[in-house]
């Protein structure tokens, strides 16, 4: 494998941390910052709002640009945004840091995964897309329980001076192992019009429906889970980073698995994927009462979470073949909204009086509606012959 995939895995594994840091260090923020917990909480729906939004404008303004000095740069724009976060001296401002950080991330997904994907020949390519998303997978097996260790020990303005210095290693890493130009990257080059037809084909548009709609019951969960062990299954902080292992070890597999899966069938695998995550959900409800159940849940849920990424990745760059730059950057996008909804859904139904053991409950319906849509455009798929690139 390319060493430059090793290198954008350590630029992911930068962004996934600093996606994923809020959901460990959620109780020091509120009490630090002294706004509750549900609305420490929305700084996830905001980062993720500055990826769904800012990822693409700026993908737009730079889609000109040669992919490696984009990387570069979205990269040292992310490496900013951490140190501002740092350093934010109110809620308002912090949140302000993270909507800079999110639109570096964004764009970043995009460009970097089309880079992967010219590095190496297409029987590879999921097995290298796996590999750079195993950065996130990384994130959180090691960075958020690092990072909420580092955080719970030294304070949480740490955990962000931690994120920007291994960034600033990633642009280091990133200049000197990627290649100046990747094979076929004149594809991403192609008239915006022509990009934009590709994103309607329905391999392509209802592909990011699906990611948005499961990744919505996945943040109601996934943002208040530190939250959820604390109150409802009686952890106590110091075991918090060892509980979040436990689901960066399910992600590692889930991601490795992914890729796998990709290379044989990406359809089967997205839909092996969802009725794990139904059944996950499904368990998760009576497993938060019992840490050891919990821990177990955990390592599924993030094994099935993490499993969907590649196929869905490569279901989409394969349906938009004249526009991979465009495509890949509203992968993030769809992602991201999803996550903002999630997060924003789970704050309101705290809010509104829903205890944190129910929460699983909204996996269980968007992982169901997601798997809907995942059928009907498999079925439609087999109807409709595959889109030919253009001569």
């Amino acid at each position: 494998m390319p060493i430059a995939v090793f290198a954008l895995g350590l630029a992911a594994f930068c962004i996934g941390s600093t996606e994923f840091i809020i959901s460990g260090i959620l109780l020091s923020v509120s009490r630090d910052l002294a706004v509750s917990i549900p609305t420490a909480g929305l700084l996830v729906t905001g980062y993720a709002a500055g990826v769904a939004v800012g990822g693409p404008l700026l993908g737009l303004l730079m889609t000109r640009i040669p992919l490696k000095p984009a990387i570069l740069g979205v990269m040292t724009i992310f490496a900013i945004g951490q140190i501002l976060c740092a350093l934010a001296p109110t809620y308002e401002l912090l949140l302000g840091a993270r909507l800079i950080s999110a639109c570096g991330h964004g764009v970043f997904f995009g460009v970097a995964s089309v880079a992967v994907s010219q590095l190496v020949p297409p029987e590879r390519r999921g097995a290298a897309i796996s590999l750079f998303v195993g950065g996130i997978t990384i994130a959180n097996i090691l960075g958020l329980p690092g990072g909420t260790a580092i955080g719970n020990a030294f304070g949480w303005r740490i955990s962000f001076v931690c994120i920007a210095a291994l960034a600033l290693l990633s642009v280091a890493a990133v200049y000197f192992a990627l290649p100046a130009q990747t094979k076929g990257e004149e594809e991403a080059d192609a008239p915006l019009a022509l990009q934009a037809k590709q994103l309607l084909h329905q391999e392509v548009f209802l592909t990011y429906l699906a990611i948005t709609i499961i990744m919505i019951g996945q943040l109601a969960v996934g943002t208040f889970q530190v939250a959820i062990l604390t109150n409802v299954t009686g952890v106590s902080p110091d075991l918090i980073p060892y509980f979040l292992l436990a689901g960066g070890a399910g992600a590692v597999l889930g991601i490795w698995l992914g890729g796998k899966g990709a290379d044989w069938n990406i359809d089967a695998s997205i839909l092996i994927v969802v009725v794990g995550q139904i059944v996950t959900f499904a368990l998760l409800l009576p497993a938060v009462y019992n840490p050891i159940a919990a821990a177990i849940m955990l390592f599924f849920s993030a094994f099935f979470g993490f499993g969907f990424s590649t196929p869905v990745q490569l279901r989409i760059l394969h349906g938009a073949r004249e526009a991979p730059r465009l495509a890949s950057t509203l992968v993030s996008t769809a992602y991201n909204i999803g996550i903002a909804v999630g997060a924003f859904l789970g704050a309101m139904l705290l809010n509104g009086g829903l205890g944190y053991a129910l929460l699983p409950a909204t996996g269980i319906v968007t992982s169901t509606l997601a798997g809907i849509v995942a059928l009907v455009s498999i079925w439609l798929g087999r109807r409709t012959p595959a889109l030919v690139p253009a001569d």
